[in-house]
């Protein structure tokens, strides 16, 4: 588990993360999302010991990760698919973990085959693609075995088989009862992987909360209603307060009343309905939404 209780970090004037408290509970993959500069990537470098903060505390299994040896052994990361030594071999970089942290090199070689490099290992880095590095990465983050796992924008330069392929790792992950937290701004992956958001802007938490809450919580989400008379039954659910916006094939997209209630009006005025489908905000809708005030440079159509 992964604990971190108001984690401050500036640089100067600068306030990179603000007070942030939140755990990442084992079982579950946790995603860790917020717009560019909102301090996802110092968090986790705080979390792994790499920066000092300014303040507070981020603890993994309730102790601080400097205080454990043998650190591949307790957690798995990828920050960086590009921080290996190019002129080594995929193997060699892993043996080369292995050593250090105390992991039998046969190891080495189930986890070169679980990611998919078992024939590219003999192949120096520097020729490796992105996908490569990315898979390379999430090896090493595997080595050891940990209960705790933190992956930063592990999606890059992977192929829709490899996105998809991650995705199912992630998942199996979890289901062993680890902690999986993974930073990313791929929101359509993310709403098929994760089971639990914590989001920050500029530092500070916005949500804290499963993946369904936080995205019915975007003003988006409604319902859509087809009636042969679209037209009377937009009238009568704005006299209820609701917006009732045409949509296509003559259907109305309704926000400020549930799907029940709309029945009940309808069946009140004598309009039978040929379709009510409650519709949830897509996770990068409600993502957009809930953190428009938390960037930087906002483009045009973002408030």
């Amino acid at each position: 588990m992964i604990e971190v209780t108001g984690l401050t970090k500036r640089y100067g004037a600068t306030t990179a993360v603000d007070r942030l408290s939140f755990t990442v509970r084992p079982g579950r993959v946790t995603g860790f999302l917020g717009p560019n500069g909102a301090g996802k990537s110092t968090t986790l470098r705080m979390v792994l010991g790499l920066q000092e903060p300014t303040g507070g505390t981020a603890t993994v299994g309730g102790r601080p990760f400097r205080s454990r040896p043998r650190g591949l052994r307790h957690v798995g990361a990828l920050l960086g698919a590009g921080d290996v030594h190019g002129g080594r071999t995929g193997r060699a970089h892993l043996r080369a973990l292995a050593r250090g942290n105390a992991v039998p090199f046969d190891r080495v070689e189930r986890v070169l085959a679980e990611v998919g490099l078992g024939t590219a290992a003999g192949r120096r880095i520097g020729g490796y693609s992105l996908g490569m590095r990315q898979r390379l990465g999430i090896a090493a983050a595997l080595l050891g075995d940990p209960p705790v796992l933190l992956f930063d924008e592990p999606l890059n330069g992977l192929d829709p088989e490899g996105v998809r392929w991650v995705r199912g790792l992630f998942r199996r992950l979890a289901a062993e009862g680890r902690t999986v937290f993974v930073s990313s701004h791929m929101m359509a992956e993310m709403e098929h992987t994760a089971d639990h958001l914590v989001v920050i802007g500029r530092g500070r938490l916005i949500a804290d909360e499963g993946l369904g809450e936080f995205a019915a919580r975007a003003g988006r989400a409604g319902v859509t209603v087809r009636t042969a008379e679209p037209g009377r039954l937009a009238a009568v659910l704005r006299a209820a307060g609701a917006t009732a916006l045409p949509g296509q094939g003559g259907s109305l997209a309704v926000t400020g009343l549930d799907a029940v209630r709309i029945g009940e009006l309808a069946l009140a005025a004598g309009l039978p309905l040929q379709g009510l489908t409650a519709r949830t905000a897509s996770l990068e809708e409600a993502f957009m939404e809930l953190t428009a005030d938390s960037l930087d440079h906002p483009s045009g159509g973002t408030r």
